[in-house]
């Protein structure tokens, strides 16, 4: 396996890069403040921009680490940062990642989660050498299951009780998906040709 860290990809309508202290304000407003996109999540919508900005500045920081991998998620036409995906762990002995992300609530049910997505499984999968990529969502979370579904991840398995709503209390099941390098690349020229996805090697 390589350590690249986070390249900027390059998809038919997004740009994936780093995070910067610059982005606190559009992360704030379009999903890191707004309890519908968080409504499943492990962390509350944040209240003070002041937070946001001090969680960029540490995601920039961790930026040019080889082994991190975070990435903004940039509507190409206009510039704009309207969500994030990271692998949130890994075991590079298992050559596993689990992958994590948000979107902004505006650009909902237009497939960009998904273009997001399947260009970072392609980069994971072929250009770092993952050979198993998995992500979890809340069972009541149909939308992010169909994103994971669309990529070519199986649903494995569901896992009860996963974890409490930190909002409610509300204790949550979980759905596993994955997508093994063998199946991914007996699929990806599919997917390519209408993501249009590149690297930048710099």
């Amino acid at each position: 396996m390589k350590q690249l860290g986070s390249k900027v990809l390059e998809t038919a309508r997004l740009v994936l890069r780093p995070f910067c202290a610059a982005d606190a304000q559009q992360a704030f407003t379009n999903w890191m403040s707004d309890a519908e996109v968080t409504r499943y999540l492990t962390w509350t919508p944040h209240t003070d921009i002041s937070f946001t900005q001090q969680l960029l500045e540490q995601w920039g920081q961790e930026s040019v680490l080889s082994d991190v991998y975070h990435w903004a998620i940039v509507w190409r036409k206009t510039g704009e940062v309207i969500g994030d995906i990271c692998v949130v762990s890994s075991d590079k002995r298992s050559e596993r990642a689990e992958l994590g992300y948000c979107l902004s609530r505006a650009f909902w049910g237009r497939g960009i989660m998904t273009e997001a997505l399947l260009a970072v499984i392609n980069f994971l999968i072929e250009q770092v050498g993952f050979s198993r990529i998995e992500a979890k969502h809340a069972t009541a979370n149909f939308a992010s299951g169909r994103v994971m579904e669309k990529c070519g991840m199986k649903e494995e398995g569901v896992l009860h009780r996963y974890y409490c709503l930190p909002s409610t209390g509300e204790w949550v099941d979980v759905s596993v998906h994955a997508i093994l390098r063998g199946d991914w690349q007996a699929r990806r020229f599919g997917a390519a040709r209408w993501m249009n996805v590149t690297w930048q090697a710099m």
